[in-house]
């Protein structure tokens, strides 16, 4: 499996994105570092992967999706069980 690296704008104030949030944490295992940024664990290609989140958001959203497996790494200040999901993971 493959981590795959989600970011996105959401940008329709008010809007309930709860079926996006729900849908990431659907993945084998996730890990949610930042606001709109996400790591999750999948078999699906980046391509495979933004097809399948986009159905949650409006066309107006922003959505970057980046597999990351066997990247370098490096972060700041996010805590010790998010430090390690990365640690594991990428």
């Amino acid at each position: 499996m493959d981590t795959l690296l989600v970011s996105y704008d959401l940008r329709t104030p008010g809007k309930d994105y709860q079926k996006l949030w729900d849908h990431l944490k659907s993945y084998n295992s996730y890990c949610k570092p930042l606001e709109s940024f996400w790591f999750i664990k999948t078999t699906l290609s980046a391509e495979e992967g933004r097809d399948k989140i986009r159905q949650f958001m409006d066309s107006n959203d922003r959505l970057v999706v980046v597999n990351v497996t066997g990247r370098e790494a490096a972060w700041n200040n996010l805590g010790t069980a998010i430090s390690q999901w990365i640690m594991d993971n990428l």
